[in-house]
């Protein structure tokens, strides 16, 4: 109602406008006509006269009405050069912020809505450019500033900011009309006022600050290169060093834009999702599972049993998966893409100057305009003590030394709560472990909602895990022939005995042996990279586990195609890396998925929202697969269809994510997934029926009381 109230005052402003044919007086004509009578009514009440002047002028610019150029010399023909000045610059940036606001309570919420997903990169830009953007606009009206207006309010840029950069970027052509307006007599026409010399005087004051910029970019550039001498001609177009996720995908892209790229690697193609992560953890789990639903048969009316297995079988099984997807990765198939692949450690010589050294010994030096670091990540190893004499296993060493064992450890501690801690502790315990979980934090998977966290450890548990939460690793010790770890608890010690350790606490980027502290290039974690992806050399650049600030296989090779596209064309167009959409899964079971915010960050971010919840029990797919436990939470803008995230507990979770990820990419909001046809029956129809959730909560009632009256006078 207060925004139809707003709409009818303007409307009925300007129609009053229009049928008064008001604009006929805002001409230079009836200006020069005029003069004499508005100087003996300012004469009579000086100041009445310009407060009256300037609260018509505030309405000309709020109500983006033509003449706000023909009032803007009437103030210098009125008042003089320094008063009308003043009158007019405070006047047309009250006007302007008036219409400023009026966008933004009218308009934003449902552009917002529309195409909140297209807005994220204004809004960025926005962010951190601007002030300048809007200084330019001003200077270089490329649009009427009725348009700058209404198209500001739309943006995050704040209040206090358009205001004082528009009357800083107006104050000069507001001097110049109030000037000409003292020589009122001269002028003959609008024409004049602003010449050619004038307007690209007022361009290349407007385009200073971005060309200030360039030049101070320029600089820092001739500085960070100052010590090095740039080679006249270069080997390759792009070295890529490291042929994980994150390296396959940029000299994929080298290759098919027909650049001329050396991809680098010391170890084994494919990295670590390949050979120690993604791909062998889930075929373990898939063993594990299967193991789980045999025991457990009964739930689907079958005979349970338990599984019989050689667990040497199954990482056999696990061996050979690999084997079958490591020719994806293979060192042929990048090469009949075009890619020359040497099989050697790389190490920066210089900004342009790799050195690989091979197996045998023998060293070669490459130099490229272009450098993609993608060296990933390895299992972080706490410094705990009497941790090497007892022994460990790392998600990387895991599987060679299960390679050969008849039976999975029997005592097992998992250090770790994470992803990795809990996928890992989970499908061993299935397997015959006696698993105990320690972590340090109150709760497993802390980046998730505390309820998702505490389904997880119940689902552990139900499996045999011995979950320690609130525990602090203190030390390894051999205590006769027993390894234990001793953990703290509330000031309390106790002793953990074990057969094997698995230290899953986290992943740290590889950040030495490879030139980066010859070169000075910052790393701290992670290399430190702009939005470019660009290191503090502008040539070389980082993207995957090395770069974050996401350790998954997907976002090193989303960061791939930025890398790459940016170090081959960045002369031409860069583009930056666009973080505002990152799904991610545990595969714990039930699985666990989520993109966009959840409460806890919500929360923390102190971001508005309502939740629609979905439970799987109600779903007829998952109560037909016995797989109802877990449920759809959907956080939007409150009263509003916009997705703000999405967490999904539950069976194939990580599958379901796709829907959602796909309409916060693209600003989809749940109506859109009401309206879509969803397979029946499938998991998928969880997300409709989530959506449907949401629109039961907000079903405009008074509307609905009419429908009931309707269909009760039908009847008679």
């Amino acid at each position: 109602m207060k925004k139809f109230l707003v709409v009818a005052l303007l409307v009925a402003a300007l129609a009053v406008f229009v049928g008064l044919d008001l604009g006929r007086y805002l001409t230079l004509d009836a200006l020069k006509a005029g003069q004499a009578s508005l100087e003996s009514m300012h004469a009579a009440s000086p100041w009445m006269f310009a407060a009256a002047f300037f609260v018509l002028y505030v309405l000309v610019a709020a109500l983006s009405i033509p003449g706000a150029a023909i009032m803007t010399l009437a103030a210098g023909a009125l008042f003089g050069l320094l008063a009308g000045t003043i009158l007019v610059s405070f006047a047309s940036t009250i006007g302007a912020t008036a219409a400023f606001l009026v966008s933004r309570y009218l308009l934003r919420d449902s552009v917002r809505r529309r195409f909140g997903g297209k807005l994220r990169t204004i809004d960025a830009g926005m962010n951190r450019d601007g002030p300048f953007y809007l200084f330019t606009l001003r200077l270089v009206p490329v649009f009427p500033f009725f348009l700058i207006n209404l198209a500001m309010g739309l943006t995050t840029i704040n209040v206090r900011t358009f205001y004082w950069v528009s009357q800083l970027g107006m104050l000069a052509a507001t001097v110049v009309y109030v000037n000409a307006g003292t020589q009122l007599a001269r002028i003959d026409s609008l024409a004049g006022i602003a010449s050619p010399a004038l307007l690209l005087s007022f361009a290349l004051l407007g385009v200073f600050p971005w060309i200030a910029r360039a030049l101070s970019g320029f600089i820092r550039r001739r500085r960070v290169y100052a010590r090095w001498q740039r080679p006249k001609a270069f080997d390759r177009n792009l070295i890529v060093i490291g042929a994980g996720a994150a390296g396959l995908v940029s000299a994929y892209i080298a290759a098919t834009v027909r650049a001329k790229v050396t991809l680098l690697e010391a170890g084994k193609m494919g990295g670590d999702c390949l050979n120690y992560g993604c791909v062998p953890s889930k075929a373990l789990i898939r063993s594990a599972k299967l193991a789980h639903q045999m025991r457990h048969a009964d739930r689907y009316g079958l005979e349970s049993t338990e599984a019989r297995f050689s667990f040497k079988a199954v990482m056999a099984r696990v061996h050979e998966i690999i084997r079958s997807i490591e020719p994806h990765d293979s060192v042929e198939r990048y090469t009949k893409l075009g890619v020359e692949v040497l099989q050697g450690h790389g190490k920066l010589l210089d900004p342009w100057t790799v050195e690989v050294e091979f197996e045998t010994g023998e060293k070669r030096r490459l130099t490229s305009r272009a450098i993609v670091i993608a060296a990933g990540a390895r299992p972080f190893v706490p410094p705990l003590p009497g941790l090497d004499e007892v022994g460990y296993l790392t998600s990387d060493t895991l599987w060679e030394q299960f390679a050969d064992m008849d039976a999975p450890p029997r005592r097992l501690v998992v250090l770790g709560g994470g992803p990795i801690g809990c996928e890992l502790a989970q499908c061993l315990a299935r397997l015959g472990s006696q698993v105990t979980q320690v972590e340090m934090l109150p709760r497993l998977m802390t980046r998730e909602d505390a309820e998702v966290s505490a389904l997880v450890r119940q689902a552990l548990e139900r499996d045999g895990v011995s979950v320690l939460s609130g525990h602090k690793a203190l030390r390894c010790e051999r205590r006769g022939e027993q390894k234990v770890l001793v953990v703290e608890n509330a000031g309390v010690e106790h002793a953990i005995e074990f057969d094997a350790l698995l230290c899953a606490v986290g992943r740290a980027a590889r950040l030495e042996g490879y030139g980066l502290e010859e070169l000075g290039i910052p790393a701290q974690r992670t290399v430190t990279t702009d939005e470019y992806l660009q290191t503090l050399y502008p040539n070389i650049f980082a993207a995957g586990d090395v770069a974050g600030p996401y350790q998954f296989t997907h976002t090193a090779a989303h960061q791939a195609w930025y890398a790459t596209v940016n170090a081959l064309f960045g002369s031409i167009r860069r583009f930056k890396a666009d973080y505002s959409v990152v799904p991610w899964a545990t595969f714990v079971d039930p699985e666990v998925a989520r993109v966009g915010l959840n409460e806890q960050e919500a929360k923390e971010k102190g971001v508005e929202y309502e939740v629609t919840r979905y439970a799987l029990s109600e779903l007829d797919r998952a109560i037909a697969d016995s797989a109802t436990g877990g449920f759809v939470k959907v956080l939007t803008v409150p009263g509003k269809d916009r997705i703000l995230g999405v967490t999904i507990v539950g069976e194939h979770a990580g599958d379901l994510l796709a829907e959602y990820v796909l309409a916060l990419k693209h600003g989809l909001g749940l109506n859109k997934i009401l309206g879509t046809i969803h397979t029946y029956p499938t998991l998928a129809e969880a997300n409709k029926s989530a959506a449907g959730e949401w629109k039961r909560a907000h079903a405009p009632q008074g509307l609905l009381a009419w429908a009931k009256r309707y269909h009760d006078w039908r009847r008679g």
